[in-house]
């Protein structure tokens, strides 16, 4: 394995794991970094790239937006509405500073105008 590669494979992982706490912070873009660790893997090792493309949870919808470029209307809306619980939830019983409430819910109006006016909607294929 090539030093390039291994610094493909660490940023990478790197970005997988900023990727996971954004499913859990609210206002931390996950999307984004699974892409990019996709790409980032896709140029490394076909091991690590097959067991992300085929992970249940995220596999689906790194395949999708490769493959078509985009998201469906009902990713998007589903991503969505997964941010804004989380965003809630938070505000609700984890953040009692107003100003930080305020943050972080101008970031989730940010990410659903960006998740729903910028990145491209695809119509479902029947295959």
């Amino acid at each position: 394995m090539t030093i390039f590669k291994s610094i493909l494979i660490i940023a990478g992982t790197v970005s997988l794991c900023i990727g996971v706490v954004g499913i859990i912070v609210p206002g931390l873009p996950t999307t984004p970094f699974l892409l990019l660790t996709a790409g980032l893997y896709m140029r490394s090792s076909d091991r690590l790239y097959n067991r992300l493309i085929s992970n249940k949870f995220v596999g689906s919808y790194i395949v999708e937006f490769r493959e078509n470029k985009g998201l469906t209307g009902r990713a998007k809306l589903y991503t969505i509405f997964l941010m804004w619980a989380m965003i809630t939830l938070s505000c609700v019983f984890l953040i009692a500073n107003s100003p930080t409430r305020l943050l972080i819910i101008s970031i989730g109006i940010l990410g659903s105008i960006i998740m729903g006016l910028i990145i491209p909607t695809i119509k479902k294929s029947n295959n």
